[in-house]
């Protein structure tokens, strides 16, 4: 097994495992663990021996959102930092499925991976949230990715709200396939590893592009768009509120006693 300062990676049966790996933080979003996580599936794509790639973390949780103290894209001494809507947009047009082992909380930017992932194992006791609203911003760049599978419908309300969800609702939702109880969520992973290891590699790479072709055509012209969007209201006051809200364990000004 390989380790780097915020993941690990492992290859077996066919599969290369990432796990995010600051459950300190709860596998929050931070530019090394961005930054190590794209390293890791540029190399799955490149190694004949991998299948397909899981990504998973730490527990207790999957991914709590970005790390508000390090962000995805900020600077890394002595070396390069990947902005985060790369790592969304490797994952769809990585030729090797990517399976999401949803083992715990999944908050905001987290919710990003499992939008991204081509097919999505999640516990069913986790509990998801799009809680960008709360700390006055908006869930810019994952909406690229999350919102052709929960749809108009589900996704107004659910990033409107912020409201909470388990692993059993983001299946009834459309955001995940499966929802098993925790610990059945590595055999329930394995029995699609298993699944894909079935079929002609060249099979599987080019039925991905197939199923995928239309959803790509307008991928970075989105991602572009709502970076810049992103970016704005990071940048505004009421986000500099609700994040100085955040770090303070307080509620932002916004919210009536």
């Amino acid at each position: 097994m390989g380790g780097t300062e915020a993941t690990r990676y492992e290859i077996k049966n066919g599969a290369a495992w990432i796990t995010l790996d600051r459950p300190e933080n709860r596998n929050a979003l931070s530019a090394v663990l961005v930054t190590e996580l794209y390293d890791h599936l540029v190399k799955s794509n490149e190694n004949d021996e991998v299948r397909c790639i899981v990504l998973t973390g730490t527990d207790p949780a999957f991914c709590a959102g970005a790390d508000l103290k390090n962000p995805p894209g900020s600077e890394i001494t002595g070396g390069r930092s990947i902005p985060y809507p790369e790592v969304l947009s490797y994952i769809i047009n990585s030729d090797k499925p990517v399976i999401a082992a949803v083992n715990g909380a999944a908050f905001a930017g987290g919710l990003g991976l499992i939008g991204a992932a081509d097919i999505v194992i999640i516990a069913e006791e986790t509990i998801c949230r799009f809680s960008e609203v709360r700390i006055g911003v908006i869930p810019a760049n994952i909406s690229v990715v999350c919102l052709p599978k929960l749809g108009i419908h589900h996704g107004m309300k659910l990033m409107l709200t912020g409201e909470r969800f388990t692993g059993s609702r983001a299946v009834e939702v459309g955001l995940a396939h499966r929802a098993v109880p925790r610990n059945a969520l590595h055999a329930a992973v394995q029995e699609e590893v298993d699944m894909i290891n079935l079929g002609g590699p060249n099979a599987i790479i080019e039925t991905k592009k197939l199923v995928r072709r239309k959803a790509k055509a307008s991928l970075e012209e989105d991602f572009e768009e709502c970076a810049e969007w992103s970016l704005r209201m990071f940048q505004s006051i009421e986000g500099a509120e609700g994040m100085a809200a955040f770090r303070e364990k307080r509620k932002a000004s916004w919210v009536q006693e």
